[in-house]
């Protein structure tokens, strides 16, 4: 009798909590969120919409014209070097004992000439009282011409080494940041390294001041785009930032491949933590941008915008229920979204509201 009893009560106990569960899910509604949104009024100008990457309009891969093992390098990755700057040195002891040779060649050539000069002239007085014969005299004129040669050639030769030792320095052609670091002190450098073991360029570097996005256009949207248009671009390293350029350059041949043509974006503001090879969205605006078309702004879709009693309202969701907030000045942004303020992005706004919603209601997100 007591073990019916007990199933008794465990067997009301589950119908009730059944017809709970029940009641709890046939009341509570569903809704469909969307989230407040962070948009920028310059999208609805916004003409044309294209992808690619960042580029250095200024780029250099450093080597030197001599063959040797590099015996100094003085810059590591991201080192800025100024022009002419001396960047890395190849060795060039022999280089330079045929400097001090060639040198040596051009002072022994000065004292020819010095020489052969003095003889010239005491031969040209001597000449003069008839002192000395018409060949003595032309004997000493060919000496000092040939001093002369003698020296002119010696500074040739003196030159060539200059140059010969000049071509295992290497430097900066210009101002840049170096990318990267190639080659290490001790490593065979080469030309053109074609042979084993040997390196071609020591570093590369850019010139970060001419960073720009190239970005292929298609050929049939080509006549939206003209030089000097503004641009917004973003930067997949920096989700919520936004830079602003204009249109610089545009190729004048077209992809036949893709039927595209590059379009070269650059930069208003310089900006140190913009590196080459990024990775760029880029916004074709039309009309000129301003403070009030790059600030941002909090919008919602206008799907979740209702009327009632002549007013305008929506429902905002937080914590499983519904708080209803009215629109006192409804402005559109474009056609599907409305501005608004008291809400933070990302919140979930609920869309289409039915009739039967309320403030404060209790409600679960749909799953669909």
């Amino acid at each position: 009798m007591l073990m019916s009893k007990k199933l008794i009560i465990t067997a009301v106990g589950a119908v009730l909590a059944f017809g709970f569960a029940v009641s709890y899910f046939l009341v509570t509604p569903t809704v469909i969120t969307a989230p407040v949104v962070q948009i920028y009024p310059y999208q609805v100008r916004t003409l044309l919409n294209s992808s690619g990457y960042v580029v250095a309009q200024r780029k250099a891969s450093l080597s030197s014209k001599a063959t040797g093992r590099l015996e100094w390098l003085g810059v590591v990755e991201g080192s800025r070097v100024n022009k002419g700057e001396l960047i890395a040195l190849i060795e060039s002891d022999d280089l330079k004992a045929k400097l001090l040779f060639d040198e040596s060649k051009v002072i022994l050539a000065e004292a020819e000439v010095d020489e052969a000069t003095r003889v010239f002239e005491r031969a040209k007085k001597l000449l003069a009282k008839d002192y000395i014969s018409e060949a003595s005299y032309d004997e000493s004129f060919a000496r000092m011409a040939k001093a002369e040669a003698s020296l002119k050639a010696a500074e040739a030769a003196l030159e060539i080494s200059k140059a010969d030792l000049a071509q295992s320095e290497i430097r900066a052609p210009f101002d840049a940041v170096v990318l990267t670091k190639n080659a290490d002190v001790g490593d065979n450098i080469t030309p053109f390294s074609a042979a084993a073991d040997t390196k071609g360029a020591v570093v590369t570097i850019a010139d970060m001041q001419t960073l720009e996005v190239e970005v292929d256009v298609s050929e049939s949207n080509v006549s939206r785009i003209s030089i000097g248009q503004s641009a917004v671009v973003r930067l997949d390293a920096f989700e919520n930032e936004i830079f602003f350029g204009k249109v610089v350059r545009m190729v004048p041949t077209i992809d036949r491949a893709k039927a595209t043509r590059m379009v070269k974006v650059g930069f208003l503001d310089e900006d140190i933590r913009i590196l080459p090879d990024m990775s760029a969205k880029v916004a074709f605006v039309e009309g000129e941008l301003d403070s009030a078309s790059t600030s941002p702004q909090l919008a919602i879709t206008k799907e979740a915008m209702f009327r009632e009693n002549g007013n305008n309202y929506y429902f905002l969701y937080r914590d499983g229920f519904l708080i209803r907030r009215e629109i006192l000045d409804v402005q559109l942004m474009g056609s599907d979204l409305v501005i608004l303020e008291g809400v933070n992005i990302d919140e979930r706004i609920v869309i289409n509201p039915t009739a039967d919603l309320y403030d404060g209601l209790s409600v679960t997100l749909t799953t669909d």
